[in-house]
């Protein structure tokens, strides 16, 4: 393009080109770029003039050149595919007609702060610095997909919305970024895709609100991996968050957070690997948590956030926190989908027992148990009721000596007063009722009356009653330690 072609406003920015001048068109610093279609000829730039300049401008020795433009309405399509540019780029407080093109370009460095943008088409874009974004306007999607950014990805306080439903608003599916993610304030209507991303930082989307049509995937960042944290916290997401297999080295950190998305998954971070997992100081998700086969070093789940309906299958944690009494984290497990999941039950014991609370482990294991007994046929439910009725499943043992008092008072009163004929007069030693009674209650121990004196009648079946009764104590009591012992 020659440059007797241009206008004043576009011939001032290609002489600062070469300088690495400001070229400020604004009235105003708070200037709204989202009039910026009002905007007349004085402020006017053709996005040709712009490729033209970043591509073929001639420079100046001893000068950096840099395209540092402000409050310019830019015409026509910034097509920069396939381009090579070694010049910083900014294009702050712009109004651009037209999507930019960048696929597969590479920059030095590019911001687009407080712009307003159709959307932008920039997958495979790889940038050796910052990208910048932050309180970008976009009426489009915006497409990084593949991109490589050796440093930080600003989107602090983006706009940003889909064309049309279902399809995300900021892809960023398999990029690479060398530092971090930053969107606090984030505003996407259609969803982000961080599919198979990689950030060597931490990814914050706090205070951002991610919003899809139909119960749609709005955060969806399966298989990537996160050096750092990943901060939610004070998100608003209505849709479903998916991280199934992805890596997050810190903490994932919804604190604050709420989470919308009736009749199907809130969370699915199934088969995930995190070092802390932070669901606090939210309103109950509506939806369902789903965190089957997920390993994690610290789950921060406080009992109240817990939605109706949970998926805790394999899910193995080193530590839970905060501190609650079993009977709030059992009904945790009873929500779970999937019924009678052993492997919570397990979990939550180990994590009682790491921290010296061997109350609870025994309360969850005795809920564990009494859940066990709804799977069972009738017969076998039927001796969980007699285990759980005389000592608790083992787990509560001072219930048989009560037992065994009860009995041992009952028998020895009635056969107090009506003493059994002894089977040999002159070889039966002297009747005690005291011992008689426990020699028909214990199994194992003999005192030399049960075997010398005969009931009858009546008493004849109370000594039945009771020698059943004792080896059903006996047995459960053997099985209880049995269990307690083993766990130990």
């Amino acid at each position: 393009m020659e440059i007797d072609d241009m206008t004043p406003a576009e011939e001032r920015v290609w002489r600062a080109f070469s300088r690495g001048q400001d070229v400020d068109f604004r009235e105003s610093a708070d200037e709204d770029p989202d009039r910026g279609a009002d905007w007349g000829p004085e402020r006017t730039v053709r996005a040709a003039v712009l490729r033209a300049l970043l591509l073929s401008a001639p420079q100046e020795d001893g000068e950096t050149a840099a395209l540092r433009l402000g409050g310019a309405r830019i015409t026509g399509s910034l097509d920069l595919k396939y381009g090579d540019i070694d010049h910083a780029v900014r294009l702050s407080h712009c109004y651009f007609e037209n999507v930019p093109v960048l696929y597969a370009a590479r920059l030095r460095q590019l911001n687009l702060r407080d712009s307003v943008l159709p959307g932008l088409d920039a997958a495979t874009l790889r940038v050796d610095g910052v990208l910048r974004m932050s309180d970008c306007l976009f009426d489009g999607p915006v497409r990084l997909g593949g991109a490589q950014i050796a440093g930080a990805l600003f989107l602090d306080r983006a706009d940003i919305g889909a064309l049309s439903a279902g399809q995300p608003a900021l892809q960023l599916n398999h990029v690479t970024i060398g530092d971090g993610l930053s969107a606090p304030g984030l505003r996407a209507r259609g969803g982000v895709r961080l599919t198979g991303a990689s950030v060597a930082g931490s990814v914050d989307l706090g205070q951002a609100r991610l919003e899809g049509s139909g119960g749609e995937v709005v955060l969806d960042a399966e298989l990537a991996a996160v050096e750092g944290d990943v901060l939610l916290r004070g998100v608003e997401v209505y849709g479903w968050i998916g991280l199934r297999g992805a890596r997050i080295e810190g903490r994932l950190d919804l604190s604050h957070a709420r989470l919308s998305n009736p009749g199907d998954a809130a969370l699915r971070a199934s088969s995930c690997t995190i070092g802390e997992v932070w669901l606090r100081k939210s309103p109950p998700m509506e939806g369902t948590l789903n965190l089957r086969r997920a390993q994690l070093d610290v789950l921060w789940l406080e009992p109240d956030v817990v939605p109706e309906e949970v998926l805790l299958d394999s899910l193995v944690y080193t530590s839970l926190t905060p501190h609650a009494p079993a009977e709030r984290r059992l009904a945790m497990l009873r929500r779970d989908g999937e019924g009678y999941v052993p492997h919570a039950y397990e979990q939550l014991t180990a994590a009682y027992r790491r921290i010296g609370d061997d109350h609870a482990a025994r309360q969850v294991q005795l809920a564990k148990q009494r859940r066990h007994r709804g799977t069972l046929p009738w017969y076998g439910r039927l001796w969980g009721y007699v285990q759980d009725a005389t000592v608790g499943y083992g787990f509560r043992p001072l219930r048989a000596a009560g037992w065994l008092v009860s009995l041992l008072v009952i028998g020895s009163v009635a056969y107090a007063l009506h003493h059994p004929q002894p089977l040999k007069a002159d070889e039966a030693p002297q009747f005690n009722p005291v011992f008689y009674t426990l020699d028909l209650l214990l199994p194992v121990i003999s005192f030399g009356q049960e075997g010398a004196f005969a009931p009858a009648d009546g008493y004849q079946w109370l000594s039945y009653a009771l020698v059943l009764t004792g080896w059903i104590l006996a047995t459960t009591v053997v099985t209880g330690i049995t269990r307690t012992v083993s766990r130990q």
